[in-house]
């Protein structure tokens, strides 16, 4: 892709994620909203509508036929990622694919052999890897203000009732995929060493799934952490690294806004305020963007690898709690 090109970004699905998704691209000037697929045209054709998009398709084939379409992005529930994701990577797209990137690992080890058979770009849209703050945490953790992190807590939770995507095991519901998947990614962002050991529960739903789940992983270099997810009810959100010297508290792991610096005897040090945002999501899409014009095949920020190892950690708890798929 040349530098001063626009990405044009073809969006699969029409849900409240893909309207996030065309909100963002409507307040950037590198990328657009070219193209909206759906599985009725009567959907695309709203769609288009209500966020002035040039084209509407009423089938996925057509917009991945679009030779105009330069990023496909799967906003469709993850249960239903693989065969899209597939098809668009076999026609040469490249694909922005939405958290969680599979129903599982058998799928993904699948969808990146694909990928890399075809020499097409592939990335997963975990927002929270590609923020700004994910490099200011680093910083600060690097440079020894909160001296050795020793103990990671992370929560996020959200009273979803009895949405579908939630209580339906072909939709891949529970909480782990929507919103476990964010607090693991939380450690890996900054705590990426070999996992010692992990013991897990949850609190299951009528239909077998996960609706409240709590992870301890004991990491190689130290590290302890203690994570909880859930649907169920509405969790503070926060999380916090804490070392010999001091603690770091970030305010919401799904989209932090302020990192809150705290020295010796939890005394206040300073808010560290993330860069203004569109939605948080516009640097998913630059990022694809920078990495098509570099002729990577991967994003720097979240490496197949990555994705691979976060989908085998999350089929293992659901393995050990006893929830599973269809796709399984």
């Amino acid at each position: 892709m040349n530098e001063d090109k626009v990405m044009r970004v073809g969006v699969i699905g029409t849900g409240w994620i893909a309207e996030k998704a065309a909100i963002t691209l409507d307040g950037l000037k590198e990328c657009e909203c070219y193209a909206v697929g759906s599985r009725t045209m009567e959907k695309a054709e709203a769609f288009a509508r209500q966020w002035n998009i040039p084209k509407a398709y009423g089938s996925y084939s057509e917009l991945i036929a679009d030779p105009d379409v330069d990023l496909v992005y799967v906003g469709t529930p993850h249960s239903h990622h693989f065969d899209v994701t597939k098809e668009a990577l076999l026609a040469g797209k490249p694909c922005l694919v939405e958290k969680a990137f599979m129903a599982n690992a058998r799928q993904t080890e699948e969808i990146l052999r694909i990928a890399k058979q075809q020499r097409v770009f592939l990335a997963e849209a975990i927002w929270t890897r590609y923020q700004p703050v994910v490099g200011i945490v680093r910083d600060l953790i690097d440079s020894g203000r909160i001296g050795t992190p020793r103990l990671v807590t992370a929560t996020l939770g959200y009273s979803m009732g009895d949405k579908p995507r939630i209580m339906r095991p072909d939709l891949c519901g529970g909480a782990l995929l929507d919103l476990g998947v964010y607090a693991l990614n939380f450690v890996r962002m900054f705590f990426p060493a070999d996992i010692v050991s992990i013991d897990s529960q949850c609190v299951k739903s009528a239909t077998g799934l996960d609706l409240t789940n709590a992870m301890t992983l004991v990491l190689a270099d130290g590290v302890l952490c203690n994570l909880q997810s859930s649907a169920a009810c509405v969790g503070d959100n926060i999380g916090v690294i804490a070392g010999t010297d001091g603690n770091l508290i970030i305010d919401n792991i799904n989209n932090p806004h302020c990192v809150t610096v705290n020295t010796h005897d939890r005394e206040f040090v300073e808010d560290i305020l993330v860069p203004q945002q569109i939605t948080g999501y516009e640097y998913q899409f630059l990022a694809c963007r920078k990495a098509l014009i570099e002729g990577l095949l991967e994003p720097r920020e979240m490496p197949h690898q990555e994705t691979l190892f976060i989908m085998q950690l999350m089929d293992d708890l659901r393995r050990k709690w006893g929830v599973k798929y269809p796709y399984d």
